[in-house]
């Protein structure tokens, strides 16, 4: 009789508790500025604007931190291409975009607007897919099996 096992679908390389809360915490921050953005727009209320800058800043912080570890990971991995490399380019995408309208949100009032707004979806979707790439769970391959 033979004892044969099978594992079921894991992380290969499952992402650490800092950097999944790094990278999970930028998830609402991006999200808080983007609402925020639309705020601003419907109402004329500066303090949307403001409270829109604070928010990226604080997910800049977030999401730099998370890129760092990701491009660690990145270095570190066996397999370079793929779905590692996928993640680091669209949470670096992410970044760069965020700071450029971390930028934009610097502007005085109404000049940050509309691009304030579109650069906000466009990041809001990226750290959105960022998110998923990161921390899904990657299949394994299964040991074992009928011979």
């Amino acid at each position: 009789m033979s004892s044969q096992t099978t594992v079921d679908a894991t992380y290969r390389s499952p992402p650490g508790l800092l950097h999944t809360v790094l990278l999970a915490g930028s998830v609402p921050l991006f999200l808080g500025a983007l609402l925020s953005d639309i705020a601003y727009h419907n109402t004329y209320q500066i303090q949307w604007n403001n409270f829109a800058s604070w928010l990226l800043a604080g997910a800049e912080l977030f999401s730099g931190l998370a890129l760092l570890f990701a491009l660690v990971n990145l270095l570190r991995a066996k397999r370079k291409a793929g779905r590692p490399l996928t993640y680091f380019l669209v949470l670096l995408a992410a970044w760069v975009l965020g700071l450029v309208n971390a930028f934009e949100h610097a502007k005085d009032a109404w000049a940050s607007m509309p691009t304030g707004l579109v650069l906000s979806i466009i990041v809001s979707v990226l750290i959105l897919a960022a998110a998923w790439l990161g921390l899904a769970p990657h299949a394994a391959p299964r040991h074992g099996g009928a011979q």
